[in-house]
């Protein structure tokens, strides 16, 4: 039960019984109403205004969707322990973690298990390690694909372990262009990463997503687009469950 919607325009938050929830307010030059999510880790609330919004709109509008607030919180899923046994998502199927004592310290795929060997203690540090260099290797063929598709020159490539996002494009055309894609897009099917790498594709020439922007991604991406971020909306917070 939410007890109270703290009226902070600095800090703004909703209080549970157990947790204080920040809302993140967000206004877009194109957005016509607000629009309210949980991000994919549950750790905040967002809140999308139009340019005309004020913060107390923001705050009244979660107010009154409080139910829906505790329905997406009780949605997000459990942790998944890395351990012998576990069956880790990985490019959109399961793979078992197949621990053998004779076994390299390195993970290898093998079919539908991960076969890895070493001190047990360190295993989640290992897998974790395994899948974002499974990652980079992936988005680098995805990003050098949609640059050709896109006339684009690759930009630099990295890592994002952030919790709210799943990629960020930075940087001018002349002052080194940067694109930072979450490495647990890789725990996705291979079509829902690929969507989010256009994406950061197609945000090189528009940095905003006016209709110019969904035009060429629409363009350069060669899948179901709204396949994808249908997925992501459904599933994302999913990819949250593996290593917090």
């Amino acid at each position: 039960m939410i007890d109270w919607l703290q009226d902070d325009h600095r800090n703004p938050q909703v209080v549970l019984a157990d947790r204080t929830l920040p809302i993140a307010i967000r206004r877009h030059p194109s957005a016509k109403r607000l629009t309210m999510r949980l991000a994919p880790d549950g750790g905040e609330l967002r809140v999308t205004l139009p340019r005309w919004g004020r913060t107390r709109d923001a705050l009244v509008f979660a107010r009154a969707r409080t139910d829906w607030i505790e329905q997406q919180l009780a949605r997000i899923p459990q942790m998944i322990a890395i351990e012998p046994g576990t069956a880790l998502p990985y490019r959109g199927w399961d793979v078992r973690i197949d621990w053998q004592e004779k076994a390299r310290r390195k993970p290898q795929l093998a079919e539908d298990r991960l076969v890895l060997g070493g001190p047990t203690d360190s295993l989640s540090a290992r897998i974790r390690r395994w899948l974002e260099a499974e990652a980079l290797d992936h988005m680098a063929h995805d990003l050098a694909h949609y640059c050709q598709r896109d006339g684009q020159d690759v930009p630099d490539l990295r890592l994002s372990r952030a919790r709210r996002r799943w990629g960020s494009c930075t940087g001018e055309r002349d002052s080194g262009r940067c694109i930072r894609l979450n490495w647990r897009l890789i725990m996705a099917p291979d079509h829902v990463r690929r969507s989010v790498v256009a994406h950061e594709v197609a945000h090189l020439t528009h940095f905003d997503h006016s209709p110019a922007f969904h035009a060429r991604l629409g363009a350069i991406y060669d899948g179901d687009l709204a396949a994808a971020d249908r997925w992501l909306k459904q599933q994302g917070r999913t990819l949250y469950a593996v290593f917090g």
